[in-house]
C-alpha cells in the first residue's frame, strides 16, 4: 500500500533542486560510455555504488546523522535500490555496449510516460491530469527533436538491447512511485543505504565474473567512475529523494526531459559529438513539456479563467 503523495511544495528553491538533479543525472550516459571502455559493466556499477556510498557515509558522519539499524529500513533500501539502480543500471550498462548513446537517451526519456500511465491506471496516488500527459508527450517529442530523427530510424538495429533499455525505463518509473515509502527518512540516509546495498550485492559477481584485479582501466575510465560515483550516484540519488518528497512523483519525473539538453552539451564536451541543428526547437518543446508537467494546478485554473 502506497502512502498518499506528499503535498507538493512549489517554489524556485524546489525547482532549483529539480534542475540540479537533472544536471547530476545528465552525465550518466557519457560517463558510462567512457567507463565501459576498459571496465566491465558489473564491476563498473559495483564500484560506482560503493564509492558513492562511502562518500555519503562520511558526510553523514560529519553531520552527526546515524544510519538506521532496524530491519524494516534496510529492507526498504534494498527493495528501492533494486528497482531504482541495480536492476535498471545493469540492463542499461549492458545495452550501451550495443546501442548508440542517442538511441539510449531517446528510449530512457520515456520514464515520465510510464510513470504517468502507472499512476493513472494502477496506483492513483496523485492526480494524473491530462495537462501532465500532454506535457509528457510534448517533452518526448522535444527529446526526439533534440537528438534528431535519425536516431529513431535505427531503433530496429539492436532491437533486443533496445527492449532491455525500455524495461529498465519502466523500472525507473516504478522506483519514483514506490520511493514514496521512504519519505520519512533523510534523503542522504536513503541514498547511502541504497547505494551500499547495491554495491555489496554486486561485489561477489564482480569478483567471480570480472576478476577486477586483472583489469587495466585507463585513467579516463577511473576518473569517469569516480565522477559518476560522486555526482550521478551520491548527489543525484540524494537530490532524487529530496525532489520526490517535495514535488511528488510526476513532477520529479519531468527532470528526465531537462537532462536532454544538458546531456547534449556534455556529449559535445566529453565525447566530441556534434550539436544537432534543430537543438533550439527541441529546447522550446522540452521547456514547454516540463512547464506543463510542473505548473501548479491553481495557477493553471487562474490562467484559464483569464481567457488563456
Amino acid at each position: 500500500m502506497l502512502p498518499d503523495a506528499p503535498k507538493a511544495r512549489r517554489g524556485w528553491r524546489n525547482y532549483a533542486l529539480l534542475l540540479a538533479l537533472a544536471c547530476c543525472w545528465s552525465s550518466t550516459y557519457p560517463l558510462t560510455k567512457i567507463g565501459l571502455g576498459s571496465i566491465p559493466p558489473i564491476t563498473f556499477i559495483s564500484a560506482r555504488s560503493l564509492i558513492a556510498a562511502a562518500f555519503l557515509l562520511v558526510v553523514l558522519r560529519v553531520r552527526g546523522i546515524p544510519m538506521p539499524t532496524e530491519a524494516k529500513a534496510w529492507k526498504l533500501f534494498a527493495q528501492q535500490q533494486t528497482i531504482n539502480s541495480t536492476f535498471p543500471f545493469l540492463l542499461i550498462t549492458w545495452a550501451q555496449q550495443y546501442v548508440p548513446a542517442s538511441n539510449t537517451v531517446v528510449l530512457a526519456s520515456t520514464t515520465p510516460i510510464f510513470a504517468f500511465l502507472i499512476t493513472w491506471a494502477i496506483t492513483r496516488h496523485e492526480p494524473a491530469t491530462l495537462l501532465k500527459l500532454a506535457g509528457a508527450i510534448l517533452g518526448l517529442v522535444g527529446t526526439a527533436v533534440i537528438i534528431g530523427l535519425d536516431a529513431l530510424e535505427t531503433l530496429d538495429t539492436n532491437i533486443f538491447a533496445e527492449i532491455v533499455i525500455l524495461i529498465a525505463t519502466i523500472s525507473f518509473a516504478c522506483a519514483t512511485i514506490f520511493g514514496l515509502r521512504l519519505t520519512d527518512y533523510d534523503p542522504m540516509v536513503v541514498a547511502a543505504g541504497s547505494l551500499l546495498f547495491g554495491g555489496l550485492i554486486l561485489l561477489p559477481a564482480s569478483l567471480v565474473i570480472d576478476h577486477p584485479w586483472t583489469l587495466r582501466p585507463t585513467a579516463e575510465a577511473l576518473v569517469a567512475t569516480v565522477a559518476m560515483s560522486i555526482f550521478s550516484s551520491a548527489f543525484g540519488l540524494m537530490l532524487f529523494y529530496m525532489c520526490l518528497t517535495r514535488l511528488g512523483t510526476l513532477t520529479t519525473n519531468a527532470q528526465g526531459y531537462l537532462r536532454i539538453p544538458i546531456g547534449v552539451g556534455l556529449s559535445v564536451i566529453l565525447l566530441g559529438e556534434a550539436v544537432p541543428a534543430n537543438l533550439a526547437l527541441g529546447l522550446v518543446l522540452v521547456t514547454a513539456g516540463v512547464a506543463a508537467m510542473t505548473i501548479p494546478k491553481d495557477a493553471y485554473r487562474r490562467w484559464r479563467r483569464r481567457g488563456g
